[in-house]
C-alpha cells in the first residue's frame, strides 16, 4: 500500500471516530433533558398584584367617619307614657260628673233632657239618673216615639211632671240641677255606659203598669227598667 493510500485510510478512520463520539453525546443529551409537562407550558395568568403599579396612579382609600345609628323619634306631639299618666281618668261616674262642665249655655235638647232628669230622678243615685236620661235618648231613636228629646218628654201621659204639655222651670240654683246637667251631657255623648243600656221604659217600684211584663233589664234604686 502506498503512502497516499495509508493516509486516506487513517483520515477515514479518524472521521468515523469523531462522528461516533458526536452521535453518542447527542443521545446522552436527549436522555438528560427532562420532559416538561404539558400544563407547565401554559403561561400563568397575571393578577393585579403581579402588575407593577406606577406611584402616580396609586389612590389613597379614605373611610368616612363612623356614625351612630339612631332610630328616628316619632312626632313630639304624640302621646308619651308621661302624658298618658297625667291625662285625667274617670274611675267612677261621680268623678266624671264632677269634671263635666255645667257652666256653658244649654241648647234646647240638652235643657229638656236635664229638666227631665231633675224632676224625674234627682232623688236617685247618679247611675239611676243616667239610666233615665238614656231611656229618653233611646226613645228618640225609636220609631215608636217622637224623634227629638223635647218631643219625647212632652208626649202625653209619659212623664208625670209634665203639665199641660209644658215643662216646669227647673230650680237652677240647686246642686241637683248641676248634676242633672252633667248627667244630660254625659248621656248625650255616651260618656258612661248605663246599667240599663237599651231600655225604653221604666217605672217606680210602687206602681204596676200593664206593660210590666216586658223584658226587664235592670233595677236601679227606686226604678225598674225594661226593653
Amino acid at each position: 500500500m502506498s503512502f497516499r493510500s495509508k493516509s486516506a485510510v487513517v483520515a477515514g478512520l479518524f472521521l468515523f471516530s469523531c462522528t461516533a463520539v458526536i452521535a453518542s453525546g447527542v443521545s446522552n443529551a436527549d436522555e438528560t433533558i427532562p420532559t416538561v409537562p404539558a400544563q407547565s407550558a401554559v403561561e400563568p395568568t397575571r393578577t393585579n398584584s403581579d402588575i407593577p403599579v406606577i406611584e402616580s396612579e396609586k389612590k389613597q382609600i379614605v373611610f368616612a367617619p363612623a356614625k351612630e345609628v339612631v332610630q328616628p323619634i316619632g312626632d313630639a306631639q304624640e302621646s308619651t307614657p308621661a302624658d298618658l299618666l297625667s291625662a285625667p281618668r274617670h274611675m267612677s261616674l261621680a268623678a266624671l260628673v264632677r269634671n263635666t262642665d255645667t257652666s256653658a249655655a244649654l241648647d234646647a235638647e240638652t235643657h229638656c233632657l236635664a229638666t227631665a232628669v231633675f224632676y224625674e230622678s234627682r232623688s236617685e243615685s247618679l247611675e239611676g239618673q243616667l239610666a233615665v236620661a238614656r231611656v229618653i235618648i233611646n226613645r228618640s231613636h225609636s220609631p215608636r216615639f217622637a224623634n227629638s228629646l223635647c218631643a219625647v218628654i212632652l208626649q202625653p201621659k209619659q212623664f208625670s211632671f209634665v203639665r199641660g204639655g209644658r215643662l216646669p222651670a227647673p230650680k237652677t240654683r240647686r246642686p241637683a240641677w248641676k248634676k242633672a246637667v252633667a248627667i244630660a251631657r254625659i248621656a248625650q255623648s255616651n260618656g258612661w255606659e248605663s246599667e240599663a243600656e237599651g231600655a225604653l221604659y221604666f217605672h217606680a217600684r210602687y206602681v204596676s203598669p200593664a206593660w210590666r211584663t216586658r223584658a226587664k233589664l235592670a233595677v236601679i234604686d227606686n226604678h225598674i227598667f225594661y226593653r
